[in-house]
């Protein structure tokens, strides 16, 4: 009989998924994987073309590819309020930027989207959106405003006002606006490798689930280790960490179908079915 070969899973270069996979480093369970590390739009794009099994996938993209893609259970990335890294960071008040130029950091395309949702939405502004490299000084060269999502919008949150700018944290408009968590990344598994490799996919998804709560009962040691290579101190990291939701319970799958209904009215995305996202395993 022929050994299947080892699941190929992505991992996002941000920090905000450091604690899904601290405890597989802990444990040798990344031993059991073929780890593909990138950005969130490479990992995007290698799940969907099947160059990836299982892996962090944006909300949006999940939403646009759905039919090929069954969720982990229990697993994701967002926050019930602030988030800290997926911010506005403005001059002016951002009701204030109806026809101004936004440049649009080029990562994670769910809180882009997000963005253009609020400003829309919630602030009744229509701006000039443009694609520009996450680089805040060089975005606000050009542009009124900058959407900045993963570690440079952490830095953001912190030095930006000193500067005298503006910082909206999307998260907490989010929870503001709807009440509901906020859903920025799941983890998907193909549904041609569930079918053929159900164990193995489950041998994945409960070696994310130990990490994470090895990582959450030791939140304090992880910011320790991380600050020795990272441009924060361990306590803001710490402090980041708290603040990010990786569960997928009932509320955060509420929080999911209600963003998903409203980029679906946006054309931005097909709509859920109506009993709502597929798990695995269920």
């Amino acid at each position: 009989m022929s050994v299947p070969r080892r699941p190929r899973v992505g991992h996002i270069q941000f920090l905000n998924c450091l604690p899904i996979y601290w405890g597989l480093m802990r444990s040798g369970a990344l031993l059991d994987v073929e780890l593909t590390k990138a950005d969130p739009d490479a990992l995007n794009d290698a799940l969907v073309r099947g160059d990836l099994d299982i892996g962090p996938i944006s909300l949006l993209e999940y939403l646009r590819n759905h039919e090929n893609l069954l969720l982990l259970p229990d697993l994701a990335v967002g926050s019930d309020g602030p988030v800290l890294s997926v911010n506005i960071v403005h001059r002016a008040p951002l009701e204030e930027l109806d026809g101004a130029t936004v440049a649009l950091g080029s990562t994670s395309r769910t809180g882009v989207m997000l963005a253009r949702m609020l400003l829309s939405e919630k602030y009744g502004v229509q701006p000039n959106f443009v694609r520009r490299a996450p680089d805040l000084d060089a975005m606000l060269a050009e542009a009124d405003a900058a959407v900045l999502i993963g570690d440079v919008a952490l830095r953001a949150m912190y030095e930006a006002p000193a500067q005298g700018l503006t910082v909206t944290d999307l998260g907490a408009a989010w929870r503001e606006w709807t009440g509901l968590p906020m859903v920025f990344a799941v983890w998907a598994v193909r549904r041609d490798f569930a079918v053929t490799h159900p164990g193995l996919v489950k041998g994945v998804h409960e070696a994310f689930l130990r990490s994470r709560e090895l990582c959450l009962a030791e939140l304090d040691e992880v910011a320790e280790s991380a600050a020795r290579w990272e441009p924060f101190d361990a306590a803001t990291l710490a402090g980041y960490f708290r603040a990010l939701d990786f569960s997928l319970g009932k509320r955060q799958v509420a929080g999911l179908r209600e963003w998903a209904a409203r980029a679906a009215g946006l054309g931005a995305a097909p709509a859920l079915p109506e009993q709502g996202p597929e798990f695995f395993g269920r």
